[in-house]
């Protein structure tokens, strides 16, 4: 636990700092504090994942750290997109996330996976963090979006999104990682099912999929049909609730509500 606690620590200590410093006084030190606190992050979760300091071999996996991960990955995407486009506002909402998944990734530890059914199991799981990693900067960039078109209609101008970056541009940027995450997701579920043996249809597998269907439509609505604005959105928060689910939501209701293990 103490190798796990460092580095959350200071995680938590650099995110926090984020949020209480504003550009316009402290300058580049909120840039520094997020980027400290995401590389101490990644520290963490290295140390969950790979059960560092335990006496039990094994990788160890669970809802927290998978939250934490994919958390990681949106601020990964975050860190180098906002080098070449202007995404303000969103930093300190990035760092108080970024401090909730790290507490997460403390109270519950992933559980021990010492035998994977499948020598091809880390690469399902790596392509499912991935690509809830995707959706998830996919979901951060509809929520910049739609704020955006919002306050265009109540006529102002000057707002973090609309005067920030091209309402098109956005879009086009938030269904660029939407079609990134489907191909992962696709590559996840073909792999799972392929050493899966039998395949079971049990929460993870049901959730996985109707969130493989709602935005197999989302994109095919969006090439056939032309589908934009806030039904484009709906359909990208549908899937990405879906997807939630499919591990995060229904581990922590096995692993922390019911407390049961998990296979």
């Amino acid at each position: 636990m103490l190798a796990l606690w460092v580095p959350s620590v200071l995680a938590l200590l650099a995110y926090a700092t984020a949020v209480v410093l504003r550009e316009e006084s402290a300058g580049p030190w909120p840039r520094r504090a997020l980027f400290a606190g995401w590389l101490a992050h990644a520290v963490a979760i290295v140390v969950d994942m790979a059960g560092v300091g335990s006496p039990l071999p094994g990788a160890r996996f669970g809802f927290a750290p998978a939250l934490s991960a994919t958390l990681w990955l949106v601020l990964a995407v975050y860190s180098v997109e906002s080098r070449w486009l202007p995404l303000p506002g969103v930093r300190r909402t990035l760092a108080a996330l970024g401090m909730v998944a790290v507490g997460l990734a403390v109270a519950f530890p992933g559980d021990f996976r010492p035998q994977a059914v499948s020598n091809w199991a880390p690469l399902h799981w790596a392509l499912g963090i991935a690509s809830y990693g995707l959706f998830g900067a996919a979901v951060l960039h509809a929520a910049m979006l739609d704020n955006a078109e919002r306050q265009l209609r109540l006529k102002s101008l000057a707002v973090q999104g609309g005067a920030g970056m091209p309402l098109l541009r956005l879009e086009r940027l938030t269904f660029q990682f939407v079609a990134a995450g489907f191909a992962l997701l696709s590559a996840t579920l073909l792999l799972g099912w392929w050493f899966s043996n039998p395949w079971r249809w049990d929460h993870k597998s049901v959730f996985s999929v109707l969130a493989w269907v709602v935005f197999a439509g989302l994109l095919a609505g969006r090439q056939t049909l032309g589908w934009r604005g806030r039904r484009a959105i709906r359909g990208l928060y549908t899937g990405a609730v879906l997807l939630l689910l499919a591990y995060a939501g229904s581990r922590f209701v096995l692993e922390v509500m019911l407390q049961r293990p998990v296979a």
